[in-house]
């Protein structure tokens, strides 16, 4: 791996000889500047990792107002260069309110060797692996844009690796004259998928006829589905057309094909097999040719254990699986659909993203909707803060004193870095650094 650059900015030679001996011990090349006017100058010519600036830069002077400045400059000019403060006790004000501003932390003057080479290191750290993550999110935001341009997604918003390949997947199977069976926890999203699936289907230009069998009465399942003559039963005054013969040409979208109940099953394999059926209370064979895609939140094997739901017709259903993952365990769809269903005008604070991400969302993509949309409806002003969001607070983030065990476990997650660490727990790495030494947890 290239060593990494770190940059000193100090008016002290006996700082700037200090730091040009330690850094290269922890394997780091050293550039050196003794006034901000010379470091700026080094910054433009390139190649500068991280910068140690000084806060103050004439012996007459100790309010900090050059290291502000300076600060300031490197954060207009190099936004992604992170900076550590030098400063004496006396400037531990300031220090806080620029870290507060950017800065990526400080350290007192006399500084503590071990701790300066492992802030300098986790800091490095962390910007290769920001970096590496920025690339490959430009990567998958480009294979997700010629999904995008290539299929009609009907507007999907998702950010997951996870839905990323369910959605490839869909549009990869739209065009076989097969059907498809969408699986998933109710509220997941597997009506969207079905209207990917249809538009994206070589008979996208027919009929989409839903229909939520699991609403459906019992009695009216034959009827709903296959129609009914005139007469064919109490109440039937006229010829009732079945959603079948609605979608012949098209397709047909069965939600909740679980609840379907046995009777209607059978008529159902038939017509997947032979693709023909008779009304209710008629002896005349049709024919017609849809395309069925079949959604479920239920179990369907444990179904046929029980014997709810034909073992053939599961079969003959489950050509195609396509699954769609619950919205807990793909934490990153959940702030782009939370933004997605803002009404215009409405944003999300900090506070609001991080309860967020915290909830278990048990009801997954509807119940964020409902949420969201709740809450600008209710909320007093255009941004939404937790508090506007209404969600459990037992589940709505990290406890503001974290136990030893989830700092260990955060740490070790972050693979020993710091500041990683610190951004998992929800809090700045001087604090986390405060937890650490009060719990007596040393350093990775």
């Amino acid at each position: 791996m290239t060593s990494q650059t770190v940059l000193v900015i100090d008016d002290n030679a006996g700082v700037r000889t200090a730091l040009e001996i330690l850094l290269p011990l922890a394997g780091f090349e050293v550039a050196l500047a003794a006034d901000p006017e010379a470091g700026l100058a080094r910054l433009a010519a390139g190649g500068i990792d991280l910068v140690i600036q000084d806060m103050n830069f004439r012996h007459d002077t100790t309010s900090g107002t050059e290291g502000i400045e300076l600060f300031r400059a490197i954060r207009a000019r190099h936004p992604h260069v992170p900076v550590i403060l030098l400063t004496a006790w006396t400037h531990l004000e300031t220090a806080v309110d620029l870290v507060k501003s950017g800065a990526a932390d400080y350290l007192p003057k006399p500084w503590d060797d071990a701790r300066l080479v492992t802030t300098v290191r986790n800091l490095l750290a962390l910007g290769r692996a920001t970096a590496e993550n920025a690339a490959r999110a430009a990567e998958r935001r480009a294979v997700r844009a010629a999904l995008d341009a290539r299929f009609d997604l009907r507007g999907a918003v998702y950010e997951s690796e996870a839905m990323h390949e369910l959605f490839a997947m869909a549009t990869q199977v739209a065009h076989a004259d097969v059907p498809v069976l969408i699986t998933g926890a109710n509220g997941a999203g597997k009506e969207v998928l079905a209207e990917v699936v249809q538009a994206n289907s070589a008979v996208r230009q027919g009929p989409f006829i839903r229909v939520n069998v699991g609403a459906l009465p019992a009695e009216l399942v034959e009827s709903e589905l296959f129609g009914a003559e005139a007469g064919a039963y109490t109440g039937a005054g006229r010829l009732r057309l079945g959603r079948f013969e609605a979608a012949d040409g098209g397709t047909l979208f069965l939600d909740e094909i679980g609840n379907l109940p046995l009777a209607g099953q059978a008529k159902l394999l038939r017509v997947l097999e032979s693709r023909e059926f008779e009304r209710l209370g008629s002896s005349v064979t049709r024919r017609v040719s849809v395309r069925l895609i079949a959604a479920t939140n239920v179990d369907l094997k444990a179904a046929i254990r029980a014997g709810t739901f034909r073992e053939d017709l599961y079969y003959r259903l489950n050509v195609i699986e396509l699954r769609v993952p619950p919205l807990g365990s793909r934490p990153s769809d959940i702030l782009p659909l939370a933004r997605h269903f803002l009404a215009p005008g409405f944003a999300l604070d900090a506070g609001a993203e991080r309860a967020l991400l915290a909830h278990a969302w048990p009801g997954n993509v509807r119940e964020l909707r409902n949420v969201v949309q709740r809450a600008c409806l209710l909320a007093g002003g255009k941004t939404l803060g937790a508090a506007n969001l209404g969600l459990d607070s037992g589940a709505a983030g990290h406890e503001n004193e974290p136990e030893p065990g989830d700092i260990r476990a955060a740490l070790a997650r972050a693979g020993g870095v710091v500041a990683r660490a610190a951004r998992e727990l929800g809090l700045s790495r001087q604090a986390l650094y405060r937890r650490m030494e009060k719990l007596d947890i040393g350093e990775p």
